[in-house]
């Protein structure tokens, strides 16, 4: 099917595919981070002591309601670039920063996973999921002639996006689990 610039459509699998792939991948985060950190945190102290103080503090006070009010607000954030993508067939620049910052993602956990030399929250999923999910959404992208193109910046305001709407949606959650 083609759009009325002449382009290949692209269809909600390749842009509301987004959240279902991120619902998917975080379902996975929900069930294993709080556990994950209260087995593992002495552990990671012990073998990272040049890390600040501060991300420790920070990384053991994170309950599991905070965590999925967190998670909830990603939604928000993935759920609305799925939406601009669906709309814009794809071309949505806020759409395609999400869909590389969701790759990028998954090879921070592949990444992550290494780095400690076994299980993360989030790893199982990301060679199943994120990784094939983003290179196939980006070659459909590619072949309706909508994707843009990526350079190393693309990537790092991807990272920059990925990085800013978690702390975003983790600061939400904090205030929203204190009050």
């Amino acid at each position: 099917m083609k759009n009325s610039s002449g382009d290949e459509a692209v269809g909600g699998a390749v842009t509301l595919g987004l959240l279902a792939a991120w619902a998917l991948h975080d379902l996975e985060e929900l069930a294993t981070v709080p556990g994950w950190w209260r087995r593992n945190l002495p552990a990671l102290r012990e073998r990272y002591p040049g890390m600040p103080e501060a991300v420790w503090r920070r990384a053991g006070s994170v309950n599991g309601r905070e965590f999925a009010v967190a998670v909830g607000a990603m939604a928000a954030v993935v759920a609305s670039a799925s939406v601009a993508g669906r709309l814009t067939g794809g071309r949505s620049a806020t759409y395609q920063t999400a869909l590389h910052a969701f790759g990028l993602h998954g090879l921070v956990h592949l990444a992550q996973a290494g780095l400690v030399r076994g299980y993360t929250p989030g790893v199982a999923t990301s060679p199943l999921i994120v990784v094939p999910f983003t290179l196939w959404a980006r070659h459909r992208l590619r072949r309706a002639g909508v994707l843009r193109a990526t350079r190393p910046r693309d990537l790092a305001v991807g990272l920059g996006f990925a990085g800013a709407a978690t702390v975003g949606a983790h600061a939400v959650a904090r205030r929203l689990t204190k009050a």
